[in-house]
């Protein structure tokens, strides 16, 4: 008999809770994956916003302030218990893996929250978009120059990017899961995020709201901002995405807590 990892009793609970949610009410398991989408666009105005300030008293302070504002987009996502299609490629890996649901059920689980991150994501930044901190910005401004810089990588820069990027914030969920303190939890979810968010990496449903954002703020008047810029970055971020988090850690943790050893999480 293989000895049980407290970690993932609390990842097949996790499992668990999310399978008889989409299946008893697929609308609620819809609504908590917009609300993703909404602490996420607000962690992405605050970081632009404070980002945009910070690089206009000294240049290069901008990206430090960025990043530490992204990362509290985590925390309310975990703490208000909101749906986040990256963090699911994890638990739709374990799940197959530890034969806590099928192919078919997995798909189901990812493509819904994915899709209504992006749903979530259109809309809560169009309305951001209507307030002070994003009216008559600069054509040069961070956020602007942010978002270019994006839709400009090459494929390889991005799916490698994409891998690390959810290798942290897969990272992030484990160790929140681990962690029995919030006054532990919270800063660790914030240092551990602000490595992806720092380094500029790729992350799918991240870039739902912060193109999204820039889209309406600028009217679209954003170097490379056209449907197959778009398209490119959001399906390479995704595969990327799924590779690191999904087998990288997802894949990877389960294989190594199957084992019989009592080394085991």
């Amino acid at each position: 008999m293989n000895p049980v990892s407290p970690l993932f009793e609390k990842i097949d609970s996790s499992i668990e809770k999310k399978l008889d949610l989409i299946e008893s009410s697929y609308v609620r398991y819809a609504v908590r994956a917009m609300l993703a989408c909404l602490f996420l666009t607000l962690g992405t105005a605050i970081a632009f916003a404070v980002a945009m300030k910070g690089d206009e008293m000294v240049h290069g302070l901008g990206k430090f302030l960025y990043a530490f504002m992204f990362s509290w987009s985590l925390v309310m996502i975990l703490y208000m218990n909101a749906e986040l299609g990256t963090s699911n490629m994890l638990y739709a890996t374990v799940g197959v893996f530890r034969k806590k649901m099928t192919v078919a059920k997995a798909l189901k689980l990812l493509f819904t929250c994915v899709f209504f991150n992006l749903v979530g994501g259109i809309i809560f930044a169009f309305f951001v978009s209507l307030t002070g901190p994003f009216q008559n910005l600069a054509p040069d401004n961070y956020m602007y120059a942010g978002i270019a810089a994006k839709l400009a990588k090459p494929t390889l820069q991005i799916l490698a990017e994409a891998m690390f990027a959810n290798i942290v914030v897969n990272t992030s969920v484990i160790v929140s899961l681990r962690m029995k303190d919030d006054a532990g939890k919270v800063p660790a979810i914030i240092f551990i995020i602000f490595i992806f968010a720092f380094l500029g990496y790729e992350h799918v449903i991240a870039n739902f709201p912060a193109f999204s954002l820039a889209f309406f703020a600028s009217g679209g008047n954003i170097p490379g901002m056209d449907v197959a810029h778009i398209v490119h970055n959001l399906v390479f971020a995704f595969i990327g995405n799924y590779i690191g988090g999904g087998l990288v850690i997802g894949l990877v943790y389960a294989w190594l807590n199957s084992s019989k050893s009592k080394y085991v999480d």
